[in-house]
């Protein structure tokens, strides 16, 4: 059973977290709501559109800030029982800190595994139907990509004809074993274009050795031909760069998916392990705002108590996206750019945690 003083301190972290998230929360619909509204604005579009496109891709930029959500709540939540003097009542009735310290990094952790299994598909899904609705309105809505267990399948439309690619596999600046079926504006079949390789690097694609079916007749060529589309490789590896609007579940279909189509999946793995992981992030940025505010003086005004948990949460942020990048760049192991901060943020934690019960 929970002890009333643990309910008591639950509660009171849980509040300054819900708090601080609805801070954030209107912070990013205000950032990102004129970001909409210029998107919009030569469109005839109703005023309310924009904003309905702000809350829905909202909830997702709020899951990635959620470690700095905990971090400064932490921090509040300190300053909360310091200027109520709870700290010191709590010593006289032999609760000290460490125990303190370990009902909120249970409680963070609990909470990170909420936010991963029922958060993170909503606001997955928000992302998807925000994706989804503002590619109807964007230049590129007719250009279509997407990975299956059948490969990578494209559906492209220049020069008056539309074009419905499919290739087995993805190597480079390769695709292999590829098939392109070219039709008019009616959909009547003109023509199929059969290869084994092709070269995709630039929007001229080099289709090596064709194998040209006209009217049920083959004809194979030595020469190499050229197809002007909208894709290169860039473009079409950028398509599948949003993973923050797939849910757990996609994510490792489409880790399937591209390891049959032979594609890098080094981006599906980070997006998995930073999923994974966030509720141990959490913990941490908990138990770090925990030794800041055991050790620095209790009569520091509100207002440095902010400005440090931005500062440290910018430093956080950008060593993190440090390592990550560094990760998927494959200069260090995919796993160690996950963990390592993690690890290296947990070995200051447990030396500022070193006599915590004498602070």
């Amino acid at each position: 059973m929970i002890k009333t003083y643990e309910s008591y301190l639950i509660k009171l972290f849980l509040k300054k977290v819900l708090n601080i998230s609805l801070i954030f929360l209107s912070l990013v619909i205000i950032l990102s709501i004129f970001e909409e509204i210029s998107f919009f604005k030569e469109l005839d579009m109703k005023i309310i559109f924009p904003f309905f496109m702000t809350l829905l891709n909202s909830p997702a930029t709020l899951f990635e800030i959620f470690p700095f959500i905990f971090l400064i709540s932490g921090q509040f939540f300190f300053l909360d029982l310091i200027n109520k003097n709870e700290l010191d009542i709590f010593i006289i009735l032999s609760l000290d800190n460490l125990k303190i310290v370990k009902i909120l990094f249970l409680t963070s952790f609990i909470t990170g595994l909420f936010l991963i299994s029922i958060y993170y598909s909503f606001s997955a899904k928000l992302k998807f139907v925000y994706l989804d609705l503002k590619n109807n309105y964007s230049n590129d809505n007719k250009y279509l990509a997407v990975v299956t267990e059948t490969g990578l399948w494209v559906k492209d439309e220049i020069d008056d004809k539309i074009y419905i690619i499919n290739a087995l596999e993805m190597n480079d600046n390769l695709l292999n074993n590829v098939l392109i079926s070219e039709f008019d504006k009616e959909f009547n079949l003109i023509k199929i274009i059969n290869a084994a390789k092709v070269n995709i690097e630039n929007s001229k694609w080099i289709i090596f050795d064709p194998i040209i079916s006209i009217n049920n007749q083959n004809k194979k060529t030595n020469t190499n031909i050229t197809l002007n589309t909208h894709f290169n490789k860039k473009k079409i590896t950028s398509l599948f760069s949003n993973l923050s609007s797939l849910n757990i579940l996609q994510l490792l279909k489409l880790y399937k998916d591209y390891k049959s189509l032979g594609y890098s999946t080094i981006e599906i793995e980070s997006q998995l392990n930073k999923i994974i992981s966030l509720p141990f992030y959490l913990s941490i940025m908990t138990l770090f705002s925990a030794v800041i505010m055991f050790n620095i003086k209790r009569n520091k005004p509100i207002i440095f108590h902010i400005i440090l948990g931005i500062f440290l949460s910018v430093l956080i942020y950008y060593s993190y996206f440090l390592f990550n990048l560094l990760g998927e760049s494959q200069k260090i192991p995919l796993l160690l750019s996950v963990w390592l901060p993690l690890l290296i943020l947990s070995i200051i934690i447990f030396i500022g945690l070193i006599r915590i019960n004498e602070k």
